[in-house]
């Protein structure tokens, strides 16, 4: 068990449809981090923005973005977590991407597609949650609109810390702030968000607002909303076994399966 984990937060803009460049744009940001990182978190839709265009911007798993994050990850010694756009078996998927420093790749599909948007006529929902033991930590990653469905989050497997990835729009980022609290409380780990910022070709405005919440609801960042920014925090296992031994909430909670 690795006693802490150190995590760098990208909060940043995105190129619209424009792969090559946000790929670029990334790599110039992770190699600018100093501090030795466990795990690097980019956005959802990092390398596209949030675009229904699946046809034209879908990756295999042995793609040019799957092969950067893989590079990346080797060159700099750490984790890569963020979403693209995936072609799989005649489907679509909002694939979120964690990518480890020796190459082995695993991944979550996004569960609760966006029909707000149209995401739901383009990308086929997964329907398997996935908890990811790194370092001999539990992680559970998870993708935007995900976050407002809480029995899908819900801590039955005794995860140590909740990701979210996100194309989150500024108009309703007053829930974004609420429910990653929330969920933190609720379920008693740490939680992370990481957000984009700037203006997709839709006019739609993102804020960022990234954050990472500990047990309790504190949050324990201070990234600023509206601009880019790299934020590395360190996350503690000691205090996640402070406060579950002292308040078991989680020895409360509901049993239950979900189809």
């Amino acid at each position: 068990m690795q006693n802490t984990l150190k995590i760098a937060l990208i909060q940043s803009d995105l190129v619209w449809e424009n792969p090559n460049q946000n790929r670029e744009n990334f790599k110039a940001k992770i190699e600018s981090i100093i501090d030795a990182v466990d795990l690097v978190i980019l956005p959802e839709m990092f390398t596209t923005g949030f675009t229904m265009n699946a046809v034209e911007f879908a990756e295999s798993m042995d793609g040019k973005t799957v092969l950067w994050m893989q590079e990346l990850a080797a060159k700099n010694k750490t984790s890569i977590i963020g979403s693209i756009i995936v072609s799989e078996n005649n489907n679509f998927y909002n694939r979120l991407l964690f990518v480890e420093p020796y190459g082995k790749v695993k991944y979550y599909d996004k569960r609760h597609t966006f029909t707000l948007a149209g995401e739901d006529k383009v990308f086929s929902k997964g329907n398997e949650k996935v908890i990811i033991d790194y370092n001999g930590w539990k992680i559970c990653p998870l993708v935007c609109y995900d976050l407002r469905f809480p029995v899908w989050s819900r801590n039955i497997e005794n995860y140590d810390v909740l990701v979210y990835v996100a194309n989150w729009p500024k108009p309703r980022i007053s829930a974004w702030d609420a429910l990653l609290k929330a969920r933190a409380i609720e379920n008693m780990s740490y939680v992370i968000g990481v957000n984009r910022v700037g203006i997709d070709k839709g006019k739609n405005e993102y804020s960022g607002s990234s954050a990472v919440y500990d047990v309790l609801g504190n949050a324990i960042t201070s990234i600023k909303p509206n601009m880019e920014q790299i934020e590395v925090i360190t996350l503690e296992q000691s205090h996640i076994n402070y406060y579950r031994n002292k308040l078991k909430f989680l020895d409360d909670k509901d049993a239950f399966n979900i189809n």
